[in-house]
């Protein structure tokens, strides 16, 4: 919640009150009276004071303010993600989107249960054992997300090697008291938003519904979702607040499969043969976040925040065929998620230090279960089985503790330092629990990671960093089944041939070094990062049959990069207008590291040079042009290097118009003017010996989009 503008008493009262305290003759024997200076702050907007409280930050951030995203078509968190340097967002096709930050994540779970990064809703947690699902995530309902990229996500509570990605829901505080907003464009999509918040007194609200539709650029891929979000905040007085939230949403779609890349030339909108045949597709049925924030400032100096979540996220897929027919699988998730952080200004030393503790545990429910199905008649052993026939059952629960301590001190002017330590407990418990429940795992582990940081002001304009951390990520309870290479064999009727026993995944731990600045020049804003991360048993997915993917620790590996951008002001014309240069340069390394068998190969999935960016044209009265462009180098597509996917360069436009009132924007939104055909994600093979499989998901194709957004302020 933010402050309220503040004022502060004349100048003339408080230097009157100082002479009467001193005694001084002059000012006893005639009070000097000096004019009045009322001092007022100004109220400075969230987005603006999440990026100046991030500058504290020794290491990478990003800031993403929905109103420029808001500006041209959003579909997904791919779209908010855009123009961020050090972070990959590409859509495999659906709204899932394939997210890493310094590679992170890099093969694990791409569109359903990505992971590699810890993801958060309004600074409570999203990310739980079973990864982070991706159907909550509509990105009209947030006004900011903010990226703390690699260690720096710590003192969220985040541990993974690609740090957190928070998204901060709308409030009363930041919502027009009424808003519309339709999307519509190319291949039937359509996207319509009615929203509402306000601030009455001491309570403040915020409610949204919105839904969704396309027929998808794929053949086989349409889709459709809707969903509401809201939250209710009240403050008891001026140290106590409470917000309550709720999510929830439903989602389908067809899944069309990945293609070779003759293929992807040759017609990139056809679908995999075989998805077609058993008409795969994937549904969230409805799934449902209800969190409370509870917010105490003890005193001037010390503060205690309270989360708690509930996340329950069923899902019902068929995907996968399996002799000659398929199987439907239905998941039920949930876990509760409780957080809990207390920060303290003092001194240490004689030195201004603020402290945090913070508590973070996120824990599988007990009905966390899943089955298969067939969903065609299936013959095993020679025997015939009808469709809806259970073929197994199995459940996976688990949880992730995090302990974590920080503190900041000010060794000198304009110098901190850093430092934090974490404790972390995971468990995992998997079982397959039909035909037979002779098969369970039970595991349970304790680690740490440690963290130390400098920044340095080196002047106004300038800050400069540097950390060394450590990172822990346990692996997925659900992965621990589906990387088994252990089968029911013959004899165990509509089982035979499905994972029989979990396997033991180790959890992936890195030591990160990391380096870099942000600040103004004569070139704009800009800011540049460094980083160096040494990774043991990096948990890497690798796919062994169609959509059928193992995840298995590998042997140690590098990830190094470099994160650069830079917004520059070209031109300023005053009533004629400015014209602006956005870009975003990520250069990824990430290799083997003496692997018996693959030496120093790259890892695949992810291109090792990435850029963005956007010229834009912006005229006082709310006209706005942009041309914008897209480069991602060749890919590998298996661990064995022995084939890629070619790179590629996109172009799109935008042509707007937001009124300076902010009541009403309308825009056009052009994407891939070029028609380039390309591989907007790979999902990689062990070793495909140079053959071209398919692999790979198209990205989408020339389309036109347009859109209208009107608020009562």
């Amino acid at each position: 919640m933010l402050p309220l503008p503040f004022s502060r008493q004349p100048a003339h009262l408080t230097l009157l009150a100082l002479a009467c305290l001193s005694g001084h003759s002059a000012f006893a024997e005639e009070p000097v009276q000096l004019d009045s200076l009322q001092v007022t702050g100004e109220q400075v907007s969230e987005v603006e004071a999440a990026r100046e409280e991030l500058k504290r930050v020794p290491g990478a951030t990003n800031v993403v303010d929905m109103a420029k995203v808001e500006q041209g078509r959003v579909v997904g968190v791919a779209d908010v993600l855009a123009y961020q340097p050090g972070v990959y967002a590409q859509s495999p096709g659906n709204e899932g989107v394939k997210i890493s930050v310094r590679g992170s994540g890099i093969n694990r779970g791409p569109g359903s249960h990505a992971s590699g990064t810890h993801i958060m809703l309004d600074g409570l947690p999203l990310t739980g054992p079973g990864g982070t699902p991706y159907e909550l995530l509509e990105p009209l309902w947030i006004s900011r997300a903010e990226v703390l990229r690699g260690a720096n996500g710590f003192d969220r509570g985040s541990l993974a090697l690609g740090g957190a990605i928070d998204y901060i829901t709308h409030t009363g505080y930041t919502a027009p008291k009424l808003q519309l907003r339709y999307e519509a464009g190319s291949r039937g999509y359509q996207k319509r938003s009615i929203a509402s918040g306000q601030v009455l007194g001491d309570f403040d609200y915020y409610f949204a519904l919105t839904d969704s539709e396309t027929d998808g650029y794929q053949d086989h891929s349409s889709g459709k979702g809707k969903g509401v979000a809201a939250n209710f905040g009240y403050r008891l007085n001026e140290n106590l607040e409470t917000r309550f939230y709720l999510r929830y949403r439903e989602t389908e779609h067809e899944t069309p499969g990945r293609l070779t890349k003759a293929q992807l030339k040759d017609d990139p909108r056809q679908a995999a043969a075989a998805n077609r045949s058993i008409d795969a597709h994937r549904d969230q049925p409805g799934s449902t976040w209800l969190a409370n924030k509870t917010t105490w400032q003890i005193d001037d100096d010390a503060t205690l925040v309270a989360g708690l979540a509930y996340h329950h996220y069923p899902m019902d897929f068929a995907e996968t065929p399996y002799r000659d027919s398929a199987y439907r699988i239905r998941v039920d998730y949930s876990d509760v998620s409780a957080t809990l952080n207390y920060t303290r200004r003092h001194t240490l030393f004689g030195l201004d230090s603020t402290t945090s503790v913070g508590l973070r545990s996120t824990t599988s429910l007990p009905s966390s279960k899943s089955r298969e199905n067939a969903t065609l008649p299936l013959t095993v052993d020679g025997n015939s089985y009808p469709a809806g026939t259970l073929m197994r059952a199995y459940e996976h629960l688990g949880s992730d503790n995090v302990l974590h301590f920080s503190n900041e001190l000010e060794l000198a002017p304009d110098l901190w330092l850093t430092s934090g330590l974490a404790l972390i407990h995971t468990r995992r418990e998997v079982e397959v629990t039909w035909p037979v429940n002779d098969y369970k795992l039970k595991e349970s582990t304790w680690d740490y990671a440690p963290r130390i940081g400098l920044r340095y002001q080196l002047n106004p304009e300038v800050q400069l960093y540097g950390n060394i951390s450590r990172s822990v990520e346990p692996p997925h309870a659900w992965s621990m089944i589906w990387s088994s290479n252990d089968y029911f064999p013959a004899g165990n009727g509509p089982a035979t041939g499905r994972y029989r026993a979990p396997i033991s995944l180790d959890n992936q731990t890195a030591t990160t070094f990391e380096i870099g600045g942000r600040g103004d020049s004569i070139l704009g804003q800009w800011e540049l990062a460094y980083y160096y991360s040494q990774v043991r048993h990096e948990l890497l997915s690798v796919e062994v049959a169609p959509a059928v993917q193992r995840e298995v620790n590998a042997s140690p590996t590098i990830h190094q990069g470099i994160e650069a951008g830079l917004i520059s002001p070209l031109w300023q014309g005053g009533a004629a207008g400015a014209l602006s240069l956005r870009q975003a340069y990520t250069f990824s390394d990430f290799h083997y590291r003496d692997d018996d068998r693959f030496g120093d190969n790259r890892l695949p999935g992810l291109p090792r040079h990435y850029y963005q960016a956007e010229l834009r044209y912006d005229h006082p009265s709310g006209f706005y042009a942009g041309l914008n462009s897209q480069y991602a180098s060749k890919v590998a597509v298996d661990y064995a290097n022995s084939y890629y996917a070619d790179a590629y360069a996109t172009f799109g436009a935008t042509l707007g118009y937001a009124s300076p009132k902010d009541d009403w924007q309308a825009w056009l939104d052009l994407r891939n003017l070029t028609n380039k055909r390309y591989a907007a994600t790979v999902t990689p093979g062990y070793n495909d010996n140079g053959a071209d499989v398919a692999r790979s998901t198209p990205g989408e194709g020339f389309g036109v989009y347009t859109g209208v957004s009107w608020s009562w302020l």
